[in-house]
């Protein structure tokens, strides 16, 4: 089992060692999943970012974590394989999404992400609003300025990620 508080702790500690001004919202682990999250919190799902990790069928795999607003789907086929530079690549099981960041399942943030996983942003994301985003758990959501999230390691902003 993943120790959430230890998670937490590596999120925020990440967050202040890369200067990102951030707030959070502490939440229930059944309040987690975004569609919940956006209605208890009263936070607009345009304002809510979902992680999502995909893996390269081909070994040795790769991975992007691609962040993608709650209320569009992630453009797998085309858009995420492209920017992989693979063949062929699928959501990764919630197994391998805990085991390649160390994060639990539904909560997993491009913050602390290891170094090797790229971070496709879709080009929606951007401005000066805060932008709701799990925060390693399911129990702490993060809120950043949408701008922000283009200045992380390994972080590039993509048209078309999503639709």
């Amino acid at each position: 089992m993943t120790d959430a508080g230890a998670i937490e702790s590596r999120v925020r500690r990440f967050l202040a060692q890369a200067e990102i001004p951030y707030e959070t919202i502490a939440c229930r682990p059944d309040q987690a999943d975004t569609a919940v999250f956006c209605e208890v919190f009263g936070i607009a799902p345009e304002a809510s970012v979902n992680t999502i990790l995909v893996a390269s069928k081909k070994e040795p795999k790769s991975y992007a974590a691609c962040l993608i607003l709650a209320n569009t789907r992630l453009d797998v086929n085309r858009t995420v394989r492209k920017e992989m530079g693979v063949r062929k690549c699928s959501f990764a099981s919630f197994e391998e999404t805990e085991a390649v960041t160390g994060m639990i399942s539904g909560g997993v943030t491009p913050f602390d992400l290891p170094p090797e996983i790229s971070i496709l942003i879709d080009a929606r994301i951007v401005g000066e609003e805060i932008m709701w985003l799990g925060g390693g758990s399911r129990s702490l959501k993060v809120g950043v300025k949408a701008d922000d999230l283009a200045r992380l390691p390994n972080a590039r902003v993509v048209e078309g990620l999503a639709s």
